[in-house]
C-alpha cells in the first residue's frame, strides 16, 4: 500500500490527476498522521477533520483535475489568515472566536487550485515573536522537540516538517517564514512586495509582511508560489551564471553568527561555484541604524494589529511591544527609513545578482512558555538568533530560506538567498541547484 503522508505536493497532485488515489484517501491519511503526532509537535490550533474530508470529496467531484495544480493536496493555513467557517485567533485570547464568512484571497486561490485545508496552525500572539508559543498552543521543532519551531509561522513549518501536510501557508513580516523554515529544514520564499496579495483590510505591517509557501522541496515551493501569485505553474529556467555575493556577518552590530551557520553558507557557496556561478565574499553596506529601524517597524506593526483588541487580554510581552510601537506609528507609516535603506542597498545589488547569507545566527531557543517571560528577554532571544531576516522585509525584496547541512544536534541548518525585486523564480532556481547538488532529507524522522 502506498503511503501518501510524507510525499510532496507535486507527487500527490500527479497521483490524483492520474486517478491512482482519491483526494479523500489522501486527506484521511494526513488527518490520521496529525492525530498520531500533533500531541508531541503542537502544530495545529484547529484541525478540520470532517470539513477537510468533505472538501476532498468536493475536489473529487469537480472532474477536471488537469486544471488543478494542487489537486487533492492537503494544506495547513497559518492562524492569521481567514478560512471560511473557522475563527481566526492569531494566537490570542483577545481575538473573537467568530467564524470567518469568507476565505482570505490566498486561501481561496489554494482551494481553487484543488488544495484541501486540513487545519489552522499555531502562532505566537499577534504573530509578533520568533518562538511559537502562547495561550493557544506551543509549536515544537519535529527534528528536535526540545526546541521551538520558530515563529511566527512556526505551526505551519512544524506541520510540514513532521509530514502532517506536504505544504503550508504562512507569512513573513520580519522573518516569520524564513526563521521556522530554517529551524525545521524546509524551503520557503518571502516574495517581493506585490507578488502575492496580502488582502484588503488585513494588517501587513506597513507593506513589510508577505504571504508565502512552506514546503519540503523547491519544486513544491515554486508550485505553491505560482498558485498564490495567480500565475501559471512556473517551469524551471536555467539561472546562471549569476554573480553571487557571500556575506557571513550579522547585519546587527554586536550579534555574531555561530560556526554551524557560517559553515553552511560556505558549503552553499562552494556548491554554487561548482554550478558555474561567480561567487565572492562581499558584505552589504548595512547602516548602523538598522537595529533601530527594525525595532521601530516591528513594534509599530504590533501596535497597529492590537489597536482594536482588549489590552487586558493580551500577554504582557505583547502589551509592552504594542505600547512601545504606538510611539512609532507615524514614523513607520511614513516609509522614509525603509526608502533610505533601499537606496543604500541598491548599488550593492547592481553589482550582485544574489546575496547568500546564513539563515540564522544560532539554533532556536528552547521550546517553552516564552509568552510568560518578560518583553526584554523575548526581544533579546529573538534578536540573537534571527538577525539576518528583517532587512529584506524593510526593503520589500524577495528572500528565501534553503536547507544546507546539519547542526551538531542533527537538526537541519540553512542558508538565506536574497535578490532584487522580481527575481523570485531566479532565487528558486538557485535553490534548486543547491538541492540537486546537496540533497536534504525531506521530513523529520517521526513515527
Amino acid at each position: 500500500m502506498t503511503s501518501w503522508a510524507g510525499r510532496t505536493a507535486a507527487e500527490i497532485s500527479a497521483a490524483v490527476r492520474e486517478k491512482r488515489v482519491t483526494p479523500r484517501e489522501v486527506a484521511a491519511e494526513h488527518l490520521a498522521r496529525i492525530e498520531r503526532l500533533d500531541g508531541r509537535v503542537g502544530a495545529f490550533r484547529a484541525v478540520r477533520a470532517e470539513a477537510a474530508l468533505a472538501e476532498a470529496d468536493e475536489v473529487a467531484a469537480r472532474g477536471y483535475f488537469d486544471r488543478l495544480p494542487l489537486a487533492g493536496v492537503p494544506v495547513a493555513v497559518k492562524d492569521n489568515l481567514a478560512v471560511r467557517g473557522e475563527s481566526t485567533r492569531v494566537g490570542s485570547a483577545a481575538t473573537p472566536d467568530t467564524p470567518a464568512d469568507r476565505d482570505h484571497v490566498t486561501v481561496a486561490r489554494l482551494r481553487a487550485a484543488g488544495a484541501v485545508v486540513v487545519g489552522l496552525t499555531n502562532v505566537p500572539e499577534l504573530c509578533v515573536f520568533g518562538t511559537t508559543d502562547g495561550v493557544l498552543g506551543t509549536a515544537r521543532n519535529p527534528w528536535d522537540p526540545t526546541r521551538s519551531a520558530g515563529g511566527s509561522s512556526g505551526g505551519s513549518a512544524a506541520a510540514v516538517a513532521a509530514g502532517m501536510v506536504p505544504i503550508a501557508l504562512g507569512n513573513d513580516g520580519m522573518g516569520s517564514l524564513r526563521i521556522p523554515a530554517a529551524n525545521c529544514g524546509l524551503v520557503t520564499i518571502k516574495p517581493g512586495h506585490g507578488v502575492v496579495p496580502t488582502g484588503a483590510g488585513d494588517s501587513d505591517w506597513f507593506g513589510m509582511s508577505e504571504n508565502g509557501p512552506l514546503a519540503t522541496t523547491v519544486e513544491d515551493a515554486r508550485l505553491m508560489l505560482s498558485v498564490l501569485a495567480g500565475d501559471e505553474p512556473a517551469l524551471r529556467s536555467e539561472a546562471g551564471p549569476l554573480r553571487v555575493a557571500v556575506s557571513l556577518r550579522s547585519p546587527l552590530a554586536g550579534v555574531t553568527v555561530s560556526r554551524p551557520y557560517t559553515a553552511a553558507a560556505r558549503e552553499a557557496a562552494g556548491v554554487l561555484m561548482k554550478a558555474g556561478h561567480q561567487v565572492r565574499r562581499a558584505d552589504p553596506p548595512y547602516p548602523m541604524s538598522l537595529a533601530v529601524t527594525s525595532l521601530v517597524h516591528w513594534t509599530a506593526g504590533t501596535a497597529a494589529d492590537a489597536r482594536h483588541l482588549d489590552a487586558h487580554l493580551l500577554t504582557r510581552r505583547t502589551r509592552v511591544h504594542a505600547g512601545l510601537g504606538r510611539l512609532f506609528l507615524d514614523r513607520a507609516r511614513s516609509g522614509a527609513a525603509r526608502e533610505q535603506l533601499r537606496r543604500r542597498l541598491e548599488p550593492f545589488f547592481a553589482d550582485h545578482d544574489v546575496l547568500l547569507t546564513p539563515a540564522l545566527a544560532r539554533r532556536s531557543p528552547k521550546a517553552g512558555p516564552w509568552h510568560e517571560r518578560g518583553w526584554l528577554s523575548n526581544v533579546l532571544a529573538n534578536t540573537n538568533y534571527s538577525p539576518l531576516t528583517p532587512p529584506w522585509n524593510l526593503t520589500g525584496w524577495p528572500a528565501m530560506s534553503v536547507p544546507c547541512g546539519t547542526l551538531p544536534s542533527g537538526a537541519p541548518c540553512a542558508v538565506q538567498l536574497v535578490g532584487r525585486p522580481g527575481t523570485e523564480y531566479q532565487l528558486l532556481e538557485v535553490a534548486e541547484q543547491l538541492q540537486e547538488r546537496n540533497p536534504w532529507r525531506r521530513t523529520a524522522p517521526m513515527n
